[in-house]
């Protein structure tokens, strides 16, 4: 399993931590996510052979949110 924090720019409320948290989980091999809209901030454990960084960030960045370095 791996683990990533990511930043993530655009979430305010718990209607928008659920949105993250709905499509980091429909990626294969992923775990567990916790997204945080207070802190701007997303935690996923995953299984690295089935999904990688680029593919969490794309679903985030689908589903209208900004992946920002730290």
């Amino acid at each position: 399993m791996m683990k990533c924090t990511l930043n993530v720019a655009g979430m305010m409320c718990e209607h928008c931590e659920k949105r993250v948290t709905s499509a980091l989980s429909q990626l294969p091999g992923m775990q567990n996510v916790q997204a945080d809209a207070k802190s701007n901030t997303v935690v996923c454990e995953f299984d690295k052979s089935q999904t990688n960084i680029d593919q969490i960030r794309t679903a985030i960045e689908e589903v209208g949110y900004d992946v920002v370095e730290g």
